[in-house]
């Protein structure tokens, strides 16, 4: 687990062995089973998530007991509810692994640590926030804007092997359509 998050990290810069020991130690690593949950609603979220090895969901249920994925998280990819992180709030968000997955639990303490020991790695942090966010922003815009096949486009462009790794349910999900009109755009795909 570690050494695919050092491969994560030195994508963007170089690591000594000695940061790398370091790193190692402000990180738990767990191994996750299919339908565990690593997190629920009304909890505070303690832990950021790395996601080393499978695919996990996060999600949100709304009032009439629908849910709505917020995000897929596979290898390589951060997740967590950031604000509940940082405020100490409880969170309305489930994280589920939808895969055996192995991943790596970080502390707000610990990220803190290794943003002191490892300046390089606060900038890369910084970015990562960043990159985030205007992921999200445009992930709101095209949900407002976009039709249901350009928002199944940019999936596939995201998440280039998910639709083998998910169900369509979710997926649709995801894209805030029917399972319906999901597999009448993969048809109307499939055509062309």
């Amino acid at each position: 687990m570690f050494e695919k998050l050092r491969a994560f990290i030195e994508r963007n810069i170089p690591l000594t062995d000695e940061q790398f020991e370091f790193l190692k130690t402000q990180f738990i690593p767990r191994q996750v089973k299919k339908h565990e949950f690593l997190l629920r609603a009304g909890e505070v979220v303690k832990y950021g998530i790395f996601v080393a090895s499978g695919c996990l969901r996060n999600y949100t249920i709304d009032d009439k007991g629908k849910e709505h994925i917020l995000q897929f998280s596979v290898e390589d990819w951060w997740t967590g509810d950031l604000s509940s992180f940082i405020s100490g709030t409880p969170t309305s968000n489930f994280i589920e692994a939808l895969e055996d997955s192995e991943v790596l639990l970080f502390e707000d303490a610990s990220l803190q640590r290794l943003l002191s020991h490892i300046p390089a790695l606060a900038l890369l942090y910084s970015r990562g926030l960043q990159k985030s966010s205007a992921a999200k922003t445009n992930r709101i815009a095209s949900s407002l804007a976009a039709t249901a096949e350009e928002r199944y486009e940019e999936f596939l462009r995201t998440y280039p092997t998910l639709q083998q790794r998910v169900p369509q349910h979710m997926i649709a999900s995801y894209l805030g359509i029917s399972p319906e009109t999901l597999s009448r755009i993969r048809k109307q795909r499939s055509r062309k």
